[in-house]
């Protein structure tokens, strides 16, 4: 009997030898092994438990003739039978377990248990038990053959183990390598950190992963990105750097983990970890020029150890994420300083432009202007039309006046200037647009300010600026509308406001509305709004948007009173 025993032991040792070659999968291993083990003891029961080094509990993995409930045994070092053997490391034969205070009844039927240690490396990683319905059904001849048997799973599960370990490194660095020429020549810093975002999660196969920003002042973690097992979750309020757990990886400038965040959080941040259930995290700093930026921050929804490989592979990620994320601020910069060229070239060859046509415009001006007072226009004193004549002339000074300056290379002359009342520099700038206006079927609430706003300033370039203001608020409404002009006193200022009823600005035009060659008008120039602020900061004052929105625009200027 024994020999035909040894000889389905022998059988046993060389099919389990060969699982290596027939499956893949660890954990079938352990039930073709488990099967083998059936089949030549014949048990009533069977169980493989294994040890999860995160929790350093030992967990069931497959069993047979164990109830359906037993599923989700997990047994501490030293708790039963099994715990036993695991936390002393040898194996253990009890005849009896009515008489075994360690024992932990699993089936009323058990009456002698057998338990025997799965080592790799002098280290348990689990344990094979075996039981009987009799009592004293295990002999020396039962634990030789349980023990070769398991020696035996031990090293096929351990090997199968390396392989798994070795696919996912293998995985881990096809992902990194997918992602670096992904990313590689990637000039959108939001894409760049969604891609890292979702790449970390995918890597360490954990429930979200995100990127925190880190604000200006350094004392906060911004969140840009996170991304979740069913993709983006939502969270907007800052995470102070010292009242959080990831704030430790800013501060250390490495690697930190944590296994249980919501003990060491204690930022807003931990609505969503209560939230989401997350428990362990691994955060890794993202360092440009020897600069902390942000976090890489990785968080699992179950209790989980980091192993080497996974802080390496994370590592890697961060220094890839950080050198990307510095190649796309500084293709930004190189955008924004050929801009500024683009810019500054315009700016030249229109000076050149405008040189030019200032001294063909100097001639033919100078004609019209004494044809002009040739014509010798003489009308009533309440003729409106005697008015027109008075502002012609005038604007024909202003003229030669602003080609001289343009001929002069645009150099501000002290003689220009002059004390004028902004208010009486608005009315005549409406008397200017009246016609248009009419014509645009456009109404103008205009109320001055009761006292004379006295300035010292180039009468023409103001009224330039209030000009300028005027067109782009009647540009804006070509079916008619309505525009408030007011002017008043504050402190030491003379202010001017004119608010319109128009469509407004697109939010992204509002942020530079004031740069050169920037307009949203397909008709305009961008030159307009840039060129009065330049006038009104050469007289010590300066202009803003006050607001635009779909109800409408307004716009406010300053000048110092004299």
């Amino acid at each position: 009997m024994a020999s035909e025993s040894d000889s389905r032991a022998l059988d046993s040792l060389y099919r389990i030898s060969t699982l290596v070659s027939s499956t893949e999968d660890p954990r079938e291993a352990l039930r073709l092994i488990m099967d083998e083990i059936v089949r030549v003891l014949e048990p009533s029961g069977v169980s493989v438990c294994l040890m999860n080094r995160d929790t350093q509990r030992l967990e069931l993995e497959v069993a047979h003739g164990f109830p359906d409930d037993w599923n989700n045994l997990a047994l501490e070092l030293g708790q039963g039978i099994t715990g036993w053997v695991a936390l002393h490391g040898v194996a253990k034969v009890v005849q009896d377990v009515s008489q075994e205070p360690l024992y932990i009844k699993v089936r009323p039927e058990i009456r002698s248990e057998m338990a025997v240690p799965m080592e790799d490396g002098g280290t348990v990683i689990g344990v094979v038990v075996v039981d009987s319905d009799k009592v004293n059904a295990f002999d020396g001849s039962a634990l030789k053959i349980l023990s070769l048997l398991t020696a035996e799973a031990s090293r096929v599960v351990s090997r199968l183990w390396l392989i798994q370990q070795l696919r996912t490194k293998a995985n881990q660095l096809q992902s990194l390598v997918n992602l670096g020429g992904r990313i590689a020549g990637q000039m959108d810093l939001g894409r760049i950190l969604r891609s890292l975002a979702i790449q970390g999660r995918q890597i360490l196969d954990c429930h979200s992963c995100g990127i925190f920003w880190l604000s200006a002042d350094g004392k906060f973690l911004e969140m840009r990105e996170i991304a979740g097992r069913s993709g983006p979750m939502e969270y907007s309020e800052p995470v102070a750097l010292v009242d959080s757990a990831m704030g430790s990886a800013v501060r250390r400038r490495k690697l930190s983990e944590v296994g249980n965040i919501s003990y060491a959080e204690e930022s807003d941040f931990l609505k969503v970890i209560q939230r989401e259930g997350l428990v362990s995290m691994l955060a890794a700093p993202l360092i440009f020029d020897d600069e902390v930026k942000g976090v890489i921050a990785a968080f699992t929804d179950e209790p989980h150890r980091f192993n080497n490989d996974e802080r390496k592979a994370f590592s890697t990620l961060a220094a890839l994420g950080a050198i990307v994320c510095q190649n796309a601020e500084l293709y930004a910069r190189i955008f924004e300083t050929e801009d500024s060229l683009r810019r500054n070239e315009k700016l030249t060859t229109l000076g050149m432009l405008t040189a030019e046509i200032a001294h063909e415009i100097r001639n033919p001006l100078t004609v019209i202007k004494l044809l002009f007072d040739s014509l010798n226009l003489h009308f009533d004193g309440g003729d409106e039309r005697e008015r027109d004549v008075a502002l012609i002339r005038e604007k024909f000074g202003q003229l030669e006046a602003i080609v001289e300056r343009v001929l002069g290379f645009g150099r501000m002359r002290e003689g220009l200037n002059g004390n004028y009342n902004l208010n009486q520099l608005t009315e005549e700038t409406l008397q200017l647009v009246r016609l248009k206006m009419e014509q645009m079927r456009i109404e103008v609430d205009y109320s001055p300010c009761a006292e004379a706003l006295i300035i010292t300033v180039n009468k023409g370039q103001i009224q330039q600026v209030v000009l300028n203001l005027i067109l782009n608020a009647v540009a804006v409404m070509p079916r008619g509308g309505r525009i408030s002009i007011g002017t008043s006193r504050e402190g030491n200022q003379a202010l001017f406001k004119i608010t319109d009823n128009g469509p407004g600005m697109p939010p992204e035009a509002q942020q530079k509305i004031f740069e050169s060659f920037l307009t949203h008008r397909a008709e305009g120039t961008g030159l307009g709004l840039s060129i009065s602020k330049q006038i009104l900061r050469a007289h010590r004052g300066d202009i803003n948007l006050v607001d635009s929105s779909s109800s409408g625009t307004t716009f406010s200027f300053h000048l110092p009173l004299n």
